[in-house]
């Protein structure tokens, strides 16, 4: 698991962590099962503080991405999880609501917009 902290960055240290640890889960570069570094094992990787990595496991198992077990750590739930169908759809709204800003702003007709979805479909 690989986490680069961004100082530029907007987002907090915190949710940095927790989108980056997000991202390998639903890309699956972390598979279901998987247990994660003890919180303080990341905080000494990341070059952070235990209560920064605390909060970042906290907000991915209440948003259903893992799960603290007794004496295994942080393991990565099934992909099947509704909260995680939950976060898939909201991604799938977020990047269909900028495709159809962006034609907005551009004045692309709403037939040309489906056409480039259907074909985005077919591929």
């Amino acid at each position: 698991m690989k986490i680069i902290i961004s100082n530029q960055s907007e987002l907090p240290i915190y949710a940095q962590i927790r989108e980056q640890i997000k991202e390998q889960i639903l890309n699956g570069q972390i598979p279901e099962g998987e247990t994660l570094p003890s919180i303080r094992q990341l905080a000494k990787e990341v070059g952070v503080s235990v209560i920064t990595t605390t909060r970042a496991y906290s907000e991915l198992e209440a948003e259903g991405f893992i799960a603290a077990m007794q004496g295994k750590g942080s393991v990565v739930l099934p992909t099947d999880n509704q909260l995680l169908r939950e976060q898939y759809l909201l991604r799938i709204e977020e990047g269909l609501s900028t495709a159809i800003e962006t034609a907005r702003v551009m004045g692309m007709p709403k037939e040309e917009l489906k056409d480039i979805f259907d074909n985005l479909l077919e591929t």
